[in-house]
Formats: C-alpha cells, sequence, structure tokens
C-alpha cells in the first residue's frame, strides 16, 4: 500500500448554497424524471472560491484564458488525460495544457478518477448520486455506464465514501477538474466520479481492467494527480521529470515500484496507474507528455514546491517507437570500472564506494540494471534493480556491492577472491506487458511476472542458458515468484517484457550484446 494522501483542503459551503443545492436537487430529479418524493442526489460545488473562483462569469472566464493554447493531439482521439488539481493560481496553466487537447472535442461521458485525501476505503468509490455541480451547472452522473463499471470488479463500489464532507471538508481533486470539462467539451455529456481509496497495485489493476472492459471511444478518461510535494525545486524537477519520462514510456511498472518505494510521488498515484493500465488494454499507446511545471515556477518560492504535469494517451495512431537503447565502449568501461571498484570497496571496507558523477548523459539517466560475478565461469552473486530507481552509474554501483555481499544464494564475498572475480553488467529497457506469451522472443526478452505482491524476473539469457522453451521458462519464472507453475496463465497475471544491453569487461571496447541475465 503506498497510503491515503492526508493533506487535502477545502471549506463548508455557506448556508445560502446548501440551501440553493437542495432546490436544485429537486429541480434535477424532475429532470431525470424521478418521483417528486425522491429529490436527486447532488454533490455539491466544496471548493468553488479557493481552489477555484466561486463566480460563475469569473470562472469561465479564468478557465477560457487557460485553455487558449494550442491543442497538441494533431486532431487523434484522446482516450486518457493527466491533469493536476491544485488552486488554479498555481497548477492551472498545465491543467490547461492537458484539457487544450480536447477542446472542442464531444464525449459520450468522461470517468474522472482522482485520489481520497481526506478519508481512506480498500476500493474504488463510484459517486451513488445523481449529480456533481460547480458554479458553471449541474453534470449528471452517468447510472449506467457507472453500474456496469461497479459490476466488473468487486474493488469497484458504487458508494459516497471520497465524494462527501468530511468534518466540513470537501474533496478538492475531482471537483477541481470539472469546470475544465465543462468549458472544454463540446455539447452534452455525463461524468463518472470515482475516488480511488486506497493507492495499491491491486486495486489499480482491478479498476484498471474493468475500465478497459467497459469504456469505449466515446470515453474520456481524466487522472486528476499532482505530482511531488514539498521538496526543493530542483530535487523535485527531477524526480517529476524521471516519473513523467516512465509515463510516456507507458511502464507503468516502474511507476509502481518508484511509488511504493517513494523514490517519486504522485498523489493520485493510483488512478494514474489505473488508467495506465487501462490505457494499454484499449491501445491508447501514443503517450504524449505535454507539459511540466512545480509551485516555484509560479511563485518563485523553490525551497517547498509541488509538481504539476499534463500528458495525454491518444488511440488510433501511430505511435513512434522508441529506438534500440544502446551505450558505447567508453560508457561500458566506465560502468566496468565502477561496478569493480564499489565490489572492492564495499569488501575490503565495508563502504560505499562514491564514484565522481559521469560526462555522458546516458550513465545519468534512470535505468534498471543488473550486475553479475562469476568466478571461474561459476555464478559468485547476481543482484539488480528491476525498475529505475536511481541514475544508472548509481545502481551499478549499488548493485555490484549487493551481488558481492547479499546475494542469499552465495556466502559474502572475501578480499582473497576479488582478483577472481569477473563482472557483466546488464542495463534494461522499459518494461512493456505482453498481451499474449506468443509475443515473448526468448534469448531477447527478459520476462517479469507479477501476480498481487508477489513478481519474478529472468533477464534475457536465461533461458537459452538453461535450454528452455518458453512454457518451461514461465513455469520456472512462476514458481520462483513462490506462485503454482500455471500462475502465468492465471488472468490476475501480468508478463512484462524488456531488452537490455549486456557487456562483460572483455566486450567492453565492443558493441556488446542484446540479452541480459538473472541468473
Amino acid at each position: 500500500m503506498w497510503g491515503t494522501i492526508n493533506a487535502g483542503f477545502g471549506r463548508r459551503e455557506d448556508a445560502m448554497r446548501r440551501s440553493a443545492v437542495v432546490m436544485l436537487g429537486v429541480a434535477l430529479a424532475l429532470a431525470l424524471g424521478l418521483q417528486p418524493a425522491r429529490a436527486a442526489k447532488v454533490r455539491p460545488a466544496m471548493v468553488a472560491g479557493s481552489f477555484y473562483p466561486g463566480d460563475a462569469a469569473e470562472l469561465a472566464k479564468t478557465v477560457d484564458g487557460l485553455l487558449a493554447r494550442p491543442a497538441q493531439a494533431d486532431g487523434a482521439r484522446v482516450a486518457v488525460l493527466v491533469a493536476p488539481h491544485a488552486g488554479y493560481q498555481y497548477s492551472g496553466a498545465v491543467a490547461g495544457e492537458a484539457f487544450a487537447t480536447v477542446k472542442g472535442r464531444s464525449y459520450k461521458r468522461v470517468v474522472v478518477l482522482a485520489p481520497s485525501h481526506l478519508e481512506s476505503f480498500p476500493f474504488a468509490a463510484i459517486y451513488d448520486g445523481d449529480a456533481y455541480t460547480t458554479p458553471l451547472g449541474t453534470l449528471a452522473v452517468d447510472k449506467e455506464f457507472a453500474a456496469r463499471l461497479a459490476k466488473a470488479s468487486p474493488l469497484v463500489k458504487m458508494s459516497e465514501a471520497g465524494h462527501r464532507e468530511v468534518q466540513g471538508r470537501g474533496e478538492h481533486a475531482l471537483e477541481d477538474e470539472l469546470p475544465f470539462l465543462q468549458r472544454a467539451l463540446k455539447g452534452e455529456f455525463k461524468i463518472v466520479p470515482i475516488i480511488v481509496g486506497e493507492q495499491n497495485y491491486e486495486l489499480s489493476r482491478a479498476l484498471g481492467v474493468a475500465l478497459a472492459k467497459t469504456a469505449d471511444a466515446e470515453t474520456l478518461i481524466v487522472v486528476s494527480s499532482d505530482l511531488s510535494h514539498f521538496h526543493t525545486y530542483d530535487d523535485a524537477a527531477a524526480r517529476d521529470r524521471s516519473l513523467l519520462q516512465a509515463v510516456g514510456e507507458g511502464d507503468f511498472l516502474a511507476v509502481e515500484h518508484n511509488l511504493r518505494a517513494g523514490t517519486w510521488e504522485a498523489c493520485g498515484g493510483g488512478p494514474l496507474l489505473a488508467a495506465m493500465m487501462a490505457a494499454d488494454r484499449m491501445g491508447a499507446d501514443d503517450i504524449r507528455v505535454l507539459k511540466y511545471l512545480n509551485s516555484g515556477d509560479v511563485t518563485g518560492d523553490k525551497q517547498s514546491v509541488v509538481g504539476y504535469g499534463a500528458v495525454a494517451f491518444l488511440r488510433g495512431t501511430a505511435a513512434a517507437k522508441a529506438g534500440n537503447y544502446d551505450l558505447d565502449g567508453t560508457e561500458k568501461a566506465a560502468l566496468l570500472a565502477i561496478a569493480r571498484a564499489s565490489v572492492e570497496k564495499s569488501v575490503r571496507e565495508r563502504r560505499a564506494f562514491e564514484p565522481d558523477r559521469p560526462g555522458s548523459p546516458r550513465l545519468a539517466e534512470e535505468r534498471g540494471a543488473f550486475v553479475t560475478l562469476t568466478k571461474k565461469g561459476e555464478l559468485r552473486g547476481c543482484i539488480g534493480y528491476v525498475s529505475p530507481l536511481k541514475p544508472l552509474y548509481l545502481t551499478v554501483r549499488d548493485v555490484a556491492s549487493y551481488a558481492a555481499l547479499r546475494d542469499s544464494r552465495f556466502p559474502p564475498v572475501k578480499g582473497d577472491e576479488l582478483g577472481a572475480l569477473e563482472y557483466e553488467v546488464s542495463v534494461l529497457s522499459p518494461f512493456q506487458r505482453v498481451h499474449s506469451v506468443d509475443e515473448i522472443q526468448l534469448g531477447t526478452h527478459g520476462v517479469l511476472l507479477r501476480r498481487g505482491n508477489r513478481e519474478s524476473v529472468f533477464l534475457p539469457q536465461v533461458a537459452t542458458e538453461q535450454h528452455w522453451d518458453r512454457t518451461t521458462m514461465l513455469n520456472e519464472l512462476a514458481l520462483k515468484a513462490g506462485l503454482p507453475e500455471d500462475a502465468w496463465r492465471d488472468p490476475a497475471s501480468d508478463l512484462f517484457v524488456f531488452t537490455a544491453v549486456v557487456f562483460s569487461e572483455e566486450q567492453a571496447a565492443g558493441h556488446g550484446k542484446k540479452a541480459g541475465a538473472e541468473r
């Protein structure tokens, strides 16, 4: 569990506004064809006048100004948007960049996914009422779609949890997005407001799979999330840009790993992960990071900032695929030297090696990597970071030391062994979920299996070194995760593939090879 963010803001509406909402509920009930005795259940605007202007004319003018920017979707159909939810004076420019991609477009419904800042509950709560309101008007809930979505997973429920007032405060994260939708979209549409009560892989996956089963081309999914909170400007920008890079690569496994580890931050991390999983299954694989700012860019205070990002996921386009990743001979030699120096320092002195920051930008990129140690041709240790937790040169520093001292299959390396050790480094590509096991290419792809909280990985050369066919390799992968050997066939399991640039000290001057191995 990543935890529930308990830093929400909001305020109690005054008595006049509450009275107006009650009257609106009666009128809306009649408009919706409900019995007069049953007034519509309407969620009032709870943060109007604080997070955004409370006056309708001022709000419309403000949002229209924020939307007055060129769209970046090239006429393609947007399936998912990611937008921030701070006060408009702070994050409005970034939110405007996101919603400008759908300005003038028509959708039948908009599913809005937001985190819960005020209360915790172990499911995704679809508002069980009839409508949400803002100063710009009323947005009816698509109750038929909501019912189908709730039926698709026991972790998705009709509930007022997260939508209701809590100790005089209302959840702002979902409401903040609605005025943008009201001014950007053309024609009438309904909404499906969802508050995600906890942030963890199981809940995000359940919601993402349910959305992929239920949504169609007339459905827009909006993710409400700010990024890192209360770091210095430079630290926040580094964290947030790493997260946005992984989002842009569609690597939701890296997003989940790093959010859980606290390396990256997003208060709407659960909704973001769910939407990425849905987009993956819906074929929305043209992902465009539109804009990044943090509050320091607005206020000038760079000591403690909050990050904001805008992302669009498009469907029906020919998304450009990243080229093959590689390193040159100098970069490979530098990483091998770091690996050897790290092992020798940690074995002899039990201290971490502190390498100089490399001149190569590629060595400073955050990437997963493994270091394999062999002695007289026999494995002596192999450990890695699967996801990009640190800059590559520091990842190699860390995992080399761990391979020598922390691989539980072997006793720690001793000083008198150091001269006999041979080093191999495997630098990993981003992870991509496979839709069919037939996509797995033995000897080219490493494979990771994830089901619930259990996870296991083989780097690419394992299958060929062990002379396994695909089925045997997947059975062994499941057993390694502590699961039944056929667990990879379970619809609740996810399989991911990746490639690797693998090089040893003998190969450092050459081009290496496309492979990698978890031994």
